[in-house]
């Protein structure tokens, strides 16, 4: 291929109108990350942005929002059993899974429904 991929840049959820303050509440309170301003035109449509290291979040405004229960990110983390209980401590359901026995993680749902995977970096 005359071509490489060489990461990915951020992964767009959705959410609905005038949810920012739900979002700010789980990505940069619970999650940890730093919500980034939205430079304009894009910060007049809504949503809102957030990144810890190399991991960036976008969410964008869906009028007739509908989560993501099947596509999802999966999120690599160091001190899962941590996260996990933060999570919990703020409501939100942790549900752990054994499906692929080399790797721990768990699935939870942002306060929209949109389902993350959050993976063990082990």
């Amino acid at each position: 291929m005359p071509f490489t991929f060489v990461r990915i840049d951020h992964v767009q959820l959705a959410m609905p109108p005038g949810q920012e303050p739900r979002a700010a509440a789980f990505y940069r309170d619970v999650l940890g990350m730093e919500e980034v301003p939205k430079p304009e035109p894009l910060a007049s449509r809504g949503g809102a942005w957030f990144r810890a290291g190399t991991v960036v979040v976008h969410l964008g405004v869906e009028r007739d929002f509908q989560p993501a229960r099947k596509a999802h990110p999966g999120l690599v983390v160091k001190g899962i059993d941590e996260l996990a209980a933060a999570l919990e401590a703020a409501g939100h359901e942790v549900r752990w899974s054994d499906e692929l026995p080399e790797v721990r993680r768990f699935h939870t749902d942002d306060p929209f429904g949109n389902r993350i995977e959050i993976i063990d970096a082990g």
